[in-house]
């Protein structure tokens, strides 16, 4: 079974438990990234900037390669992109109501690759202050592990996109577990966040010292608050929280392609 198949499963499991109203912890996370990006106070425009890059330059990344842009100039059109998002103040434009941030991001991605890419070539190459590291990161080596099956550069774009937002709800619960001194269990229990085998619930029991009834809950506990941060993650993209769901059904969709 793929490892895309149990990924898809995993979405379409916590798309189930998620609260059902999708309102949650909405509040003051909807596109406050984007928003943030647009104000004039140039230290938290900055401060934006930086989790835009942190957040979402790879599956940009992975689109500039589909189109066949190679490393060096996916490199560089990341890096300008993301510098020009903020110089430009294309974002202080931006409302909610224009779109989900998924498709602003790729719509503008798109119009600098067709009108700037030229310009950015002969004036701009080695001239960028790294905005993210993206060498720390070996872009080429994930890469290199993208599926070879012949999508277009959209559909992988959406298809990294889903699964950035899958790895950065399952990095934050990871990172709850391990502040409370419990890494370990939390990378046993990590396998049931998707259909992969794991193993039986006695055996994590006897492992850990616990009872097997304390396995199960402490499972359901994971997949629930697997469940809530996958709807913070998302919220930071959409625009209001009626739209989360229709946002998870369109992530499935796009991991299952």
């Amino acid at each position: 079974m793929s490892l895309t198949y149990n990924r898809r499963m995993a979405l379409s499991t916590f798309y189930r438990q998620a609260v059902p109203d999708g309102t949650g912890t909405f509040g003051t996370t909807h596109w406050s990234v984007v928003l943030a990006a647009g104000q004039n106070d140039r230290p938290k425009a900055h401060e934006a900037l930086e989790q835009l890059c942190a957040a979402y330059w790879y599956p940009l990344y992975v689109f500039a390669r589909r189109q066949g842009y190679d490393a060096a100039e996916t490199e560089d059109l990341t890096q300008e992109f993301f510098a020009r998002l903020l110089q430009s103040n294309d974002l202080a434009e931006v409302s909610p109501e224009r779109g989900r941030f998924r498709s602003f991001l790729l719509a503008s991605f798109k119009h600098l690759l067709a009108n700037e890419y030229h310009r950015q070539q002969t004036q701009k190459r080695g001239g960028l202050a790294t905005l993210v590291s993206l060498e720390r990161a070996e872009p080429e080596a994930r890469y290199r592990l993208e599926p070879a099956d012949p999508v277009t550069p959209e559909t992988l774009f959406e298809r990294r996109w889903a699964l950035t937002v899958l790895e950065r709800a399952v990095e934050r619960i990871r990172e709850e577990y391990t502040a409370s001194e419990r890494a370990d269990l939390f990378e046993e229990l990590k396998e049931f966040l998707s259909n992969q085998k794991s193993l039986p619930h006695a055996a994590i029991a006897s492992k850990y010292g616990i009872s097997v009834g304390a396995v199960g809950v402490t499972i359901h506990r994971l997949r629930k608050r697997y469940a809530e941060v996958l709807r913070e993650e998302i919220s930071h993209t959409v625009s209001a929280p009626e739209d989360i769901d229709d946002e998870i059904r369109h992530l499935i969709a796009a991991v299952g392609r």
